[in-house]
């Protein structure tokens, strides 16, 4: 009977090995090409932590070939989450006295016909900005009938499309507004958010999410993102939203490559998931709600919390911005 379980486990032990082997093989010639390996890259964190149990039971049981298999696979997800947890830093002694801004973002599911929960978390956090993904028409309705959007006067929505409604409103004024779009639906709106202080950039994406038979549009709108930073390389830059996308995936590493920063991840936060919230038992397990910024614009706190009746978790943050004199309330 030992001898079973013995043979039993080593059998088990390869099948992960092999599986997660896959997606490594996967992501070394086709990176994101394919539906199902772009969703699992985007779980690279929590992924590959069965091979880190297959590589301790290989060794406590003498299988040399399966805990060098093993420890091959743990080697890849430590080089692939590696630049993630390093990307953590102090903040700049300069950010303590620049005037901040407060920021809250949430993609509120486009089944969810009930504001009522956000609405209890924005008047306790009385955003100065807020960014919102898969609104319907009657979301906003909600909300400017509960009063919260009243000191957010200038606002921008897109009222449509199903996941693919959004809704911008802010204290302070907001200029040049573009949305792009790829067949036919949004998932980036660009504008100028003009403060007392410094006009910056305010970016808000959401893209499609990389499932089949969606992950040409997904790569297209990730790649359009990229490619409107490099054309326009707007800075000072706050960007926010659902990229349907983390470290793990292609399209939000060339993103970040050029040249800004992950919030959560600077703030030594890489594993503040955001989605699903509506696993069975497990709490979220990836990071796809993102706060990134560039140049002088700097978040110097962010949270995550219960987004109410929706799969993601919302974010607020604290936004510091350089070069400018105290904001008024």
């Amino acid at each position: 009977m030992r001898r079973i379980v013995g043979l039993v486990v080593m059998c088990l032990g390869w099948l992960i090995v092999a599986a997660l082997g896959s997606v490594v093989l996967a992501r070394s010639i086709a990176w994101d090409q394919w539906p199902v390996f772009a969703e699992l890259d985007a779980a690279i964190e929590v992924l590959f932590l069965p091979a880190w149990l297959v590589l301790a039971g290989a060794l406590l049981g003498r299988r040399r070939v399966l805990a060098v298999a093993a420890a091959l696979i743990c080697a890849a997800q430590v080089i692939y989450v590696a630049p993630e947890i390093l990307a953590s830093s102090p903040l700049p002694a300069t950010v303590r006295s620049e005037p901040t801004i407060r920021l809250f973002d949430a993609n509120v599911y486009d089944d969810n016909h009930s504001m009522a929960g956000y609405v209890r978390q924005l008047k306790s956090y009385r955003p100065d900005v807020l960014t919102m993904e898969e609104t319907w028409p009657g979301d906003w309705g909600q909300l400017n009938a509960a009063g919260v959007l009243a000191t957010l006067p200038h606002q921008f929505k897109i009222q449509c499309c199903g996941s693919r409604g959004f809704l911008v409103a802010s204290h302070y004024p907001l200029e040049h507004v573009q949305v792009s779009y790829v067949d036919g639906l949004a998932y980036l709106i660009t504008s100028d958010l003009v403060l007392p202080s410094r006009t910056i950039n305010l970016w808000v994406v959401h893209t499609t999410a990389p499932t089949n038979p969606s992950v040409e549009a997904w790569n297209l709108e990730l790649d359009g993102v990229y490619q409107s930073l490099e054309k326009v390389h707007p800075r000072p830059l706050l960007m926010v939203g659902d990229f349907n996308a983390t470290w793990g995936n292609r399209g939000f590493r060339a993103i970040l490559a050029t040249g800004l920063t992950d919030a959560a991840a600077a703030r030594g936060q890489p594993f503040a998931f955001t989605w699903s919230q509506r696993l069975p038992v497990l709490p979220p397990l990836i990071r796809i709600d993102h706060v990134l910024t560039g140049g002088d614009v700097t978040v110097t706190s962010i949270l995550t919390h219960p987004g109410p009746g929706s799969e993601h978790r919302d974010i607020t943050a604290t936004v510091a911005i350089g070069g400018g004199k105290r904001l008024s309330p």
